[in-house]
């Protein structure tokens, strides 16, 4: 009873360490990118760290959700290698997965991102709590910011552009900028015209794209490059709307920072030292007015500035019913995005004479107008034109609202003929005589004689004999057959590659092996193992590359059942191994190649039996 209790006891212990070691083989832990200072308002990297596998798991990132996280991509980091000792080879397979993330810090001083939980094949993982500092940038004179609005006061709807201008005096390096009207929901934001000047595409973050121009210039008596770009701003509401002040933050050289191995200072010299600076511009108010309701036509919808719209039409003479392509192009403004599709239901006269379909083709920008394309349908003969088709908008240098229309387009509709039955049958029908008239010209409708005794029917028998008939299905018949023939002669099988590979592994082999006797290498040992190895998977269907001197071993030994000529090739292929790694590699001895011949002749003898 005792003797049992003690078994119990140590199947137990060891039942739990393998508990302990099969948990352990897996941590997750989080750590941030400590290479460089973490700013408020700007992205750092945040990384959680699986050692013991090469896959993502899934993290709840919900106790960082105040940190903005936004995915930065996965990476697998695992690592392989290979050490032989004592001719015995040990392959270490070390894995690790990285999951990155990049966050954004708001707030000022010291912080502590919290744990998070991590599952991966169905276990639950925590990570640790990161302590990080977030740091306010400094102020320099050396960079300076404007930003500014072409207009202080407009109407909803109308288009203010605002120009921002960023002043460099120093040698700077990575800069980002904020600017919130550009991400906020008081404006539509356009592109404004393309001037002459060369510009660059610049990504401000936040998917908004910028063409940014440089030009070189004087700015508080310092030789400065100045960056400059532009976004149009159209209001969505009326109001005071206070626009919070746009920043700059860049990494500016303040001296160098010399390394502590004299040697690499002066062979690769000083290298730069970086802080980070912040310049911001001065906040901004824009006063939005209401558009006035009186004298606001049908139609409106918010379109302000000053507006053309034409039409054109094709077909114009057509029946009734038949399709006429109507296309309408507005132009005049310089911000065509708000223009909208004419509401040509709510005209009454293009309603009532005409079948406007919901299908409409999207509308495109070309050569500064905005073309919308519908197709109609006139309803009857009567209708003698396309009315005309107002544009409401606001003129923002009058003060009132404005329509411009489209000319009258006439158009030449006739009537559709209505097929009736008499039409379907033919006017000139009449019944025909029962009694069957011959033809006077051409075939006759009755034949007299004893050639009409004669047996016409059609036999597919008979006409397959005939040589017209014969050699139409005859030849398809014959080339398939012969190309049946070829493909079952000449046709190859992974079964039948597999077998010949097998057969030919030892003659290949050998041949191969005589002509490393007769060549002199300083890589011998190595082209020896390598050939080694490529005979054994050959001919035993295996990956050569992936064989080690004790895979050799196994499978000669299951092969030939001759545990001493599976011990000599596995010796002599670590030996060969072995000398690859040494601190002066020899000349191959000869004897180890016929000895090498003679282990594979015996392979092959026992594994045919």
């Amino acid at each position: 009873m005792r003797s049992f209790a003690k078994i119990s006891f140590v199947l137990l212990i060891f039942w739990w360490l393998l508990i302990e070691n099969a948990t352990a083989e897996v941590s997750v832990f989080a750590q941030v990118d400590a290479s460089k200072d973490i700013y408020v308002g700007e992205s750092f990297g945040y990384h959680i760290i699986i050692d013991g596998d090469n896959k993502a798991g899934q993290a709840d990132l919900a106790p960082l959700a105040q940190y903005s996280p936004q995915s930065a991509g996965n990476r697998d980091l695992s690592q392989t290698s290979i050490s032989i000792i004592n001719g015995k080879t040990t392959q270490n397979v070390a894995k690790r997965y990285v999951m990155s993330y990049s966050f954004v810090c708001n707030m000022l001083g010291p912080a502590q991102l919290p744990p998070v939980t991590v599952t991966l094949d169905g276990k639950t993982y925590k990570t640790n709590a990161v302590a990080i500092n977030v740091l306010k940038p400094g102020t320099t004179e050396l960079l300076d910011l404007e930003v500014a609005l072409s207009e202080q006061q407009c109407y909803v709807g109308q288009p203010v552009m605002m120009t921002v201008k960023f002043y460099i005096s120093a040698d700077i390096g990575n800069f980002r900028f904020n600017i919130p009207a550009f991400t906020g929901d008081d404006f539509y934001i356009e592109e404004p015209d393309a001037s002459g000047e060369p510009a660059k595409e610049y990504d401000l973050g936040n998917g908004t794209i910028v063409r940014a121009g440089q030009t070189r210039t004087v700015h508080n008596g310092r030789d400065s490059i100045l960056l400059s770009f532009s976004k149009i701003l159209i209001p969505k509401h009326a109001g005071d709307i206070a626009l919070p002040p746009a920043s700059v933050s860049a990494d500016v050289a303040v001296g160098t920072a010399r390394s502590q191995d004299s040697f690499f200072d002066g062979f690769f010299g000083s290298q730069k030292e970086y802080k980070r600076f912040l310049v911001s511009a001065q906040p901004l108010k824009l006063t939005v007015l209401p558009l006035p309701e009186e004298g606001k036509p049908a139609g409106f919808y918010e379109l302000v500035g000053q507006y053309t719209i034409s039409a054109s039409a094709a077909p114009t003479k057509i029946n009734v019913g038949d399709p006429i392509t109507l296309t309408l192009k507005i132009g005049g403004g310089k911000y065509l995005t708000p223009v909208q599709w004419p509401a040509l239901e709510g005209i009454p006269e293009l309603a009532d004479n005409f079948k406007i379909p919901a299908e409409r083709a999207s509308p495109v920008i070309e050569n500064g107008y905005k073309i919308f394309t519908q197709t109609i349908r006139a309803g009857s003969d009567k209708v003698a034109r396309i009315p005309p088709i107002p544009l409401a908008y606001f003129d923002v240098t009058k003060g009132a609202y404005e329509i411009a229309r489209t000319e009258p387009i006439p158009l030449d509709v006739l009537p559709t003929k209505i097929l009736t039955n008499v039409d379907l049958e033919g006017l000139d029908f009449s019944p025909v005589n029962k009694e069957v008239e011959a033809i006077k010209k051409g075939l006759s409708a009755n034949y007299e004689g004893p050639g009409t005794l004669i047996n016409q029917t059609f036999s597919p028998l008979g006409a397959s004999v005939m040589m017209p008939y014969l050699l139409i299905w005859a030849a398809p018949l014959g080339l398939l057959i012969v190309s049946s023939l070829a493909k079952s002669l000449t046709c190859t099988t992974p079964e039948k590659t597999a077998a010949k590979r097998r057969r030919t592994a030892a003659a290949k082999t050998i041949i191969q092996l005589k002509e490393m006797a007769s060549s002199d290498s300083a890589r011998g040992h190595e082209r020896l193992a390598l050939a080694m190895k490529q005979y054994i998977g050959s001919r035993f269907d295996k990956v050569a590359g992936s064989l080690t001197s004790n895979d050799c071993l196994e499978i000669l030994l299951a092969k030939t059942n001759d545990r001493q000529i599976a011990e000599k090739y596995k010796d002599t292929v670590a030996s060969c191994e072995a000398a690859r790694y040494a601190s002066a590699e020899g000349n191959l001895d000869v004897s180890a190649i016929k000895e090498a011949i003679e282990l594979i002749k015996i392979i092959e003898k026992k594994s045919e039996k």
